[in-house]
């Protein structure tokens, strides 16, 4: 079935804003990538495919970890994480041995390794290829 949007452009059922996204996070070193997520963080792989892509779930979305020669390149962030408590989880992770990245950020105030903006409160880590993930309160 055709459909018309409002601004004109015809689909064939499915849109992007009703798909699923993925996280797409790419990395060189494969193997010390997979310590990380699962020792460290914690996510148990649902599909390994050739030792080239691993799929982890994350509430209802989807995390691929995958090799590439440009894993780790990006310097903005590559996912985040919307968590109900931010300094649980920042806790946590410590105790596993994850840092946590500090910036001067306008309007925000470094409370430990949590940076705050009124009811916000955000912390950055980054895996061993140096991609940059985020933790994001609700």
């Amino acid at each position: 079935m055709v459909t018309q949007t409002a601004s004109g452009v015809k689909t064939g059922g499915a849109t992007l804003p009703s798909s699923e996204a993925v996280a797409t996070i790419g990395v060189q070193d494969l193997k010390s990538a997979r310590s990380f997520y699962e020792e460290k963080l914690g996510f148990e792989p649902v599909e390994v495919r050739e030792d080239e892509v691993v799929t982890y779930t994350s509430g209802g979305s989807k995390v691929f970890v995958y090799k590439s020669s440009f894993g780790g390149t990006n310097k903005a962030t590559a996912a985040t994480w919307l968590v109900g408590d931010v300094d649980a989880i920042v806790a946590s992770l410590k105790k596993k041995g994850v840092s946590f990245e500090h910036y001067d950020l306008p309007g925000m105030k470094l409370e430990g390794d949590v940076h705050v903006a009124g009811d916000m409160r955000a912390a950055w880590l980054k895996d061993p290829d140096g991609n940059i993930l985020a933790l994001v309160s609700e």
